[in-house]
């Protein structure tokens, strides 16, 4: 190979180098972290929010709350915790949670009690009551005996007893109307699982039967104020739309007790959306409420 090959080969090798070295590095992949991918939740699946409890939650997506229970390994009394996935079937009628509310957990019920109850004894009378101390005459007068003062009947009458959970857990066997007015808007299997009440804001709203309130919020969109109420291990009760609630989550309430004042919370007019329901289905209320 000649002398001018050889320089030719040369700065050709050279130039090679030189492009080499000025290049971007090879890029070089760590496989040391595996990369995260955010994945939709399951169509059967739902994340508890803060404020859900399981009963709203089974109402929610129309299911017993026994079988939602069962599904995912709860226990009574159906503690839930915020993050918590479940496993659900069904449609849900709303998926937003109730802010600003811690997380309550319906309690096994207990008697609710305003107080220690003050004892009622009979008041003596002074008048015939004689003094110990002071000296007998020989010889006692013939007084004209005074009758003793009777105390009002509503002092001696004993203070209603809190109501206990065996008689509001029992079977329901009457059922009343939840409030005055009349029905504006009735109950259909696919679109209007309950129905609606018409009335004045503030009318009072009862409870159709002696039960358990196992939720008391917001957290269900299209209810507005809502109440549920367990009456025995198969029937709910939900009062929708109040103005204001007077009972709290793991309260028992007597049939006919005040709980609720009628509104128009998450609607445009003012109304009592009323529901029953058995093992989580929906059924006509009017197949339960007496002929007024």
């Amino acid at each position: 190979m000649s002398d001018a090959w050889r320089a030719q080969l040369v700065c050709l090798l050279l130039l090679v180098l030189t492009a080499c070295a000025g290049g971007p590095p090879a890029p070089i992949e760590d496989r040391r972290t595996p990369a995260t991918t955010h994945l939709p939740l399951p169509a059967d699946s739902y994340v508890v929010r803060r404020g859900d409890t399981l009963y709203s939650i089974a109402f929610r997506f129309g299911q017993d709350y026994r079988e939602v229970a069962a599904r995912n390994g709860i226990r009574a009394p159906y503690t839930i915790h915020p993050g918590q996935r479940l496993r659900v079937i069904g449609d849900a009628t709303g998926s937003a949670a109730r802010s600003g509310h811690a997380v309550r957990h319906t309690p096994p019920p207990e008697p609710i009690s305003s107080g220690p109850a003050e004892a009622t004894a009979p008041r003596r009378d002074s008048t015939v009551s004689p003094d110990r101390g002071a000296s007998r005459p020989s010889s006692p007068a013939r007084t004209t005996p005074v009758p003793p003062q009777r105390p009002p009947a509503s002092a001696t009458r004993p203070p209603a007893a809190p109501p206990t959970a065996a008689a509001v857990l029992a079977p329901v066997t009457a059922w009343r109307w939840p409030t005055p007015g009349r029905v504006t808007r009735g109950y259909s299997a696919t679109v209007h699982k309950g129905i609606d009440i018409g009335g004045q804001r503030g009318d009072p709203v009862v409870a159709v039967a002696a039960g358990q309130v196992v939720y008391a919020g917001t957290g269900i969109v299209g209810f507005g104020e809502l109440l549920i109420v367990k009456h025995d291990d198969v029937h709910l009760s939900a009062y929708g739309h109040n103005d204001r609630l007077l009972v709290a989550e793991g309260e028992l309430v007597r049939a006919g007790q005040e709980i609720a004042k009628k509104g128009s919370t998450g609607t445009d007019s003012v109304k009592l959306h009323f529901e029953i329901r058995r093992e989580g289905k929906p059924l006509d209320p009017l197949h339960f409420l007496p002929p007024r």
